[in-house]
């Protein structure tokens, strides 16, 4: 009988795991993964478009190059790290994904995220709403006044912005100070009650990054930068991400 030998993967110009291995300390360990299936079993994402983590990470791992850096499971990814976490390997799955992302064409990537990445870089706001520093320091003084007065008990609460010297420099969703004013209050009567001293930023106040799941490098520094060039500037010490 002859034998047959099978042999897997192939000479390619150009492999995916080839170029995160190159980008990941110690190669991402991608070779270590023992196919347990801890990282599926504790994905929010597992089963959406047939894949789930182990899957990927196989598929990375056998050079599938076209069938990794097209599947639209990347974007379900919440980059949560949760298969981090259980993995007995700590193998880096999220960086592989966000990897992935970077290899669509920037206008073909979802049209929902890439939009929210855009809006923010508008104005030094950062807020993917497109809320100017101006706008949200009307809502935010409207909506503390209205407070103030409707429970003394809180009459002497802040809600500071650019406050110099703040021990705390705060982000904020984008979306509240739009849709949901309200839902700022809670955080700032917890703030007052512990007597800390803090402040949002005018500049860089945008709580989320949707630049960083568009996998947008350069995009994602700009508004981290806005961010924490506006905290140093007030002299703040600690940065807080309500995010």
């Amino acid at each position: 009988m002859t034998e047959q030998v099978i042999k897997l993967g192939g000479k390619k110009k150009s492999i995916f795991m080839d170029k995160v291995k190159a980008i990941l300390p110690e190669g991402g360990n991608l070779n270590l993964c023992l196919t347990c299936g801890a990282c599926a079993s504790g994905c929010p994402a597992t089963g959406l478009e047939g894949m789930d983590p182990r899957k990927f990470l196989r598929m990375a791992a056998l050079g599938m190059d076209d069938e990794i850096m097209s599947t639209p499971w990347v974007w379900m990814c919440t980059m949560c790290q949760r298969c981090i976490y259980v993995c007995p390997m700590k193998i880096n799955i999220p960086q592989l994904i966000y990897n992935s992302r970077a290899t669509w064409p920037r206008d073909q990537r979802p049209k929902g995220i890439l939009g929210s990445c855009d809006m923010a870089l508008k104005n030094e706001s950062c807020s993917a709403m497109g809320t100017s520093p101006e706008d949200f320091q009307f809502v935010v003084e409207d909506v503390l006044a209205e407070y103030q007065e409707a429970q003394p008990e809180f009459a002497d609460m802040e809600a500071p912005i650019d406050k110099e010297g703040a021990e705390f420099f705060l982000n904020q969703n984008s979306r509240e100070p739009v849709t949901e004013p309200d839902e700022m209050l809670p955080l700032w009567k917890i703030l007052h009650l512990v007597g800390a001293n803090w402040t949002y930023g005018s500049k860089g106040w945008g709580g989320e990054n949707y630049c960083m799941f568009l996998s947008d490098d350069e995009a994602w520094k700009h508004i981290v930068q806005t961010s924490t060039d506006q905290a140093h500037t007030l002299g703040c010490k600690t940065f807080l991400n309500t995010e």
